[in-house]
């Protein structure tokens, strides 16, 4: 057993024995929010907990406080991450994100999986903290394909349309460093969530194997 899985996983102390914390990541335009909201209409027992992470950046039309994201000025987000309030925290297109601590623990102890979106750096500090987190990552059918959605959303000017476009190539050469890749095909949402409640399923049932010594 390496040090990692013997440290794992102090980072966020008790937990039901059956709850995984599971991240998905993928460059912007991938479809992100919209896996997780195929993922959420479709029904799981006990059901996913899905962590609204903390944003410094400002909300998109439709976007609510506190469902889509915590929407935090930058000096109030910086004081929750420097006193240990923050699993993770990055700063991605020029905007600070991070993840609630205390929501991902109390889920955990509640026994309910951890649905955490979230960036490939934060992804990496979380894996990092927690050994035993299961990482998935989204990619679309091609690099062009991710570009005409990140154009036909409307919700980028065009510079940081072009930083996400960089960004994103960048991101997509990380994906080996996740457990799983996912392509989201066009028109696929429900196809998608249903390989990612495939995988956590499996990741469940090789756990509870090892667990029972088989």
């Amino acid at each position: 057993m390496s040090e990692a899985e013997r440290q794992s996983p102090d980072a966020l102390g008790s937990r039901a024995a059956d709850a995984l914390l599971v991240i998905i990541s993928g460059p912007s335009g991938v479809g992100k929010d919209t896996i997780i909201e195929a993922l959420q209409r479709r029904p799981h027992d006990p059901d996913y907990h899905y962590v609204v992470t903390c944003t410094t950046r400002d909300p998109r039309p439709g976007e609510i406080d506190g469902v889509s994201y915590h929407f935090m000025d930058r000096r109030d987000f910086l004081a929750v991450r420097d006193t240990g309030g923050l699993l993770e925290a990055n700063e991605v297109h020029g905007n600070w994100y991070g993840t609630p601590r205390a929501q991902v623990q109390s889920a955990l102890e509640a026994g309910h999986d951890v649905i955490l979106k979230i960036d490939v750096q934060g992804a990496q500090q979380v894996k990092e903290r927690v050994a035993d987190a299961v990482l998935i990552f989204l990619v679309p059918p091609s690099l062009e394909t991710l570009f005409a959605r990140l154009k036909a959303r409307a919700t980028e000017t065009v510079d940081e349309l072009e930083l996400r476009q960089r960004n994103a190539a960048i991101e997509l050469a990380r994906q080996d460093d996740y457990d799983y890749v996912v392509t989201n095909e066009t028109g696929q949402v429900e196809r998608t969530a249903v390989r990612i409640d495939a995988i956590i399923a499996e990741v469940h049932d090789v756990r509870r194997s090892r667990r029972a010594g088989v």
